[in-house]
């Protein structure tokens, strides 16, 4: 399944290259509400509350009440989620807050799940070369994907991983990589970072995984 996705920075739609490089920006919202309308799932991602610099709270607002959502970027506390949970949003992405100083956090990852169960929880595995990144991928850590998911498989529903080293530049995501986190766990896996035409897509949902795909979308490289 393809699955679009909405970054907002400074109150517009942007696409970046690798995290970092403005490479595209938008600020007609409801186009791309439109052409996303008919998608079950779209990903809004609030860049500037990942990075500590404000927030897209309002934009998100609009959005979820519009399409069928799961939103991530800044989420670190069970209130936050829940918030963003009765506005409308289907599912709410965590990353850095699973992290404390350095190391896995699974006490806060078994409190999530206890408090909202499982369904509506994603962990993101955000990952340059081989280890997971936070702080809206400015901090590298000593984890890998791998270890990610096997400390926290019980208290999520859905993986998101992201490949940040092919991230924005539309040169495909890789097969090897995903595949083998695929065969890593038993939860719902979602995989972003590069994916740029249908038969990659297809090939990624042949081996069970989702394509969260923005640079692509928003170039006309694969049409909404």
């Amino acid at each position: 399944m393809l699955i679009p996705s909405i970054d907002l920075m400074g109150g517009k739609i942007v696409q970046l290259v690798q995290g970092e490089k403005k490479a595209l920006e938008f600020d007609n919202f409801d186009y791309w509400i439109e052409r996303f309308a008919n998608y079950p799932l779209v990903q809004v991602i609030d860049l500037d509350s990942a990075r500590g610099a404000g927030n897209n709270r309002l934009l998100v607002a609009q959005i979820v009440q519009r399409l069928n959502c799961q939103v991530g970027g800044g989420i670190h506390s069970l209130e936050t989620a829940r918030e963003i949970l009765q506005m409308g949003a289907h599912r709410v992405i965590f990353g850095s807050a699973l992290f404390h100083e350095g190391r896995i956090n699974t006490r806060f990852a078994a409190d999530l799940a206890a408090a909202l169960g499982t369904p509506p929880l994603v962990f993101a595995l955000d990952s340059r070369g081989g280890r997971v990144a936070i702080d809206g991928w400015r901090k590298e850590t000593a984890v890998t994907p791998f270890d990610l998911m096997q400390a926290l498989e019980p208290f999520c529903d859905t993986f998101l991983y992201t490949h940040i080293d092919t991230e924005g530049l539309m040169g495909g995501i890789p097969i090897d990589t995903v595949s083998a986190l695929r065969r890593a766990t038993s939860r719902r896996l979602l995989v972003a970072g590069g994916i740029t035409t249908q038969q990659e897509i297809d090939s990624l949902d042949a081996l069970g995984m989702d394509a969260i795909v923005g640079m692509a979308l928003y170039s006309g490289k694969i049409s909404p």
